[in-house]
């Protein structure tokens, strides 16, 4: 494809293979056919909205990109696609601490805006795994959760305003700044979690929280991944609300660290601002042992380190589900049994609090075909939490490698409805081909 309307830009871009081969893939592992054709690196509002207006113009296809670690192949980018990489939108342009609002571009990175607001008494409460890599405007593409978002709500709930550019190059704002508002239709949720198929984000107004005075951190050890399941559901059931429940099976612990695993099978990390004895009390029964952290920021660490430490041992099939919270133990139970029905290896954690699971598929070496058993093993999970009534992705978004389940889940009205929706924004259908519908 010719790239003269790219270079009529005026924007910086790249059509070097080395350039294109660090932009065409995600964290997922999905391969894409092809090559994408170019990458462009927009430095300003302005510059996005001359790609977009070229892309349409020329029907280019744009795939929005911020540091690639998405894990449904949402971020791919093949054969004619142009790569928008939003990094270089990396400033933190407002940061209010008597209204607790922060407004950012769309590359600043996770924790980086943590920290800013840290220096303030406040939090950015979102905190995916991947918080020292991801960017804020991927988060609001795939409506990310995180350790925290048990208590303070997942992306969707910390974001007030978006600005976006359409295709065609229009600038539209959305929301406000102010902690309430209601004036016309959502269009702020409605962008958070289309993963790039509705529009390009160039700045969110972002809500903030205090920071509490202190967090007391508790690691609980079971005989068993079923055994603490349940202690987090009990947990619920006593009214306590606990700012993270993170639960680690065997697995998933003798890949992160096997002395991680010297008092028990498996692993309930759980943090409180408030109530950390009584939640101490609750997590007592059926425990092997229960002690509050004298290291909690090094169990933090090994959790965040679950998916880097998994991938050590194989490529992973990363899978996202979440069912009603009551149902924990029975689906953490039936994983176990399909990883003994398929003979594949899964690695089960779970952001408990609010009953999404990762249950991780070691699905042989890199570079080999995907194991039959392995796929079927992945549908089996799919098909369990839409049984028990719960979603075939709780935070992860839909991307390439989801698409099928989508229709599953949502029926064939909604998602004529989504495509109509779709084709509201993006006509042309430039913006992330292929990609969540």
């Amino acid at each position: 494809m010719t790239l003269e309307w790219l270079a009529r830009t005026g924007v910086p871009w790249s059509a070097e293979p080395g350039v294109l081969a660090s932009r065409r893939l995600d964290r997922s592992g999905w391969e894409p056919a092809g090559t994408p054709a170019a990458v462009a690196f927009p430095r300003s509002v302005a510059e996005v909205q001359a790609v977009l207006k070229g892309a349409q113009e020329t029907r280019t296809p744009i795939v929005p990109r911020g540091a690639g670690t998405a894990l449904t192949g949402a971020t791919t980018a093949g054969t004619g696609e142009v790569v928008l990489d939003l990094a270089g939108l990396n400033r933190i342009l407002d940061l209010r601490p008597a209204d607790g609002v922060a407004v950012v571009e769309p590359g600043v990175i996770t924790a980086d805006l943590d920290r800013a607001a840290i220096a303030h008494g406040l939090r950015y409460a979102p905190d995916p795994a991947s918080l020292e890599l991801s960017t804020i405007g991927g988060n609001i593409a795939t409506n990310a959760g995180g350790l925290r978002c048990a208590k303070y709500g997942v992306t969707r709930d910390a974001v007030l305003g978006l600005e976006v550019v359409l295709p065609g190059g229009e600038l539209l704002r959305t929301g406000r700044s102010t902690l309430k508002g209601v004036a016309g239709y959502d269009l702020t949720g409605l962008f958070v979690g289309s993963e790039g198929t509705l529009g390009v984000i160039v700045s969110a107004t972002l809500r903030l929280r205090p920071l509490p005075a202190a967090d007391t951190t508790i690691a609980a050890y079971y005989p068993d991944i079923e055994s603490a399941a349940a202690a987090s559901v009990a947990l619920a059931e006593a009214r306590i609300q606990p700012v993270l429940t993170e639960l680690l099976d065997q697995a998933t612990l003798d890949a992160i660290d096997p002395g991680l695993r010297s008092s028990g099978s498996a692993l309930l990390i759980v943090q409180t601002d408030d109530g950390s004895a009584e939640a101490a009390s609750v997590l007592a029964e059926g425990a092997v042992s229960v002690q509050v952290s004298d290291d909690p920021d090094r169990l933090l660490y090994a959790r965040r380190q679950a998916l880097p430490s998994i991938e050590r041992l194989g490529r992973p099939l990363i899978e996202d589900i979440a069912v009603p919270r009551s149902r924990l133990a029975e689906a953490v139970r039936s994983i176990g049994e399909i990883s003994a029905r398929h003979d594949v290896p899964i690695c089960t954690l779970a952001h408990a609090g609010d009953g999404n699971l990762h249950p991780i598929i070691v699905a042989g070496a890199y570079g080999t075909p995907i194991p039959a058993a392995a796929s079927r093993a992945a549908d089996e999970i799919f098909e369990l939490a839409l049984a028990l009534g719960g979603t075939v992705t709780g935070e992860h978004g839909i991307g390439v490698l989801k698409r099928q389940w989508l229709a599953r889940e949502v029926g064939p009205f909604s998602l004529d409805l989504q495509h109509r929706l779709k084709a509201v924004f993006d006509p042309q259908g430039i913006l992330n081909p292929g990609k969540a519908l």
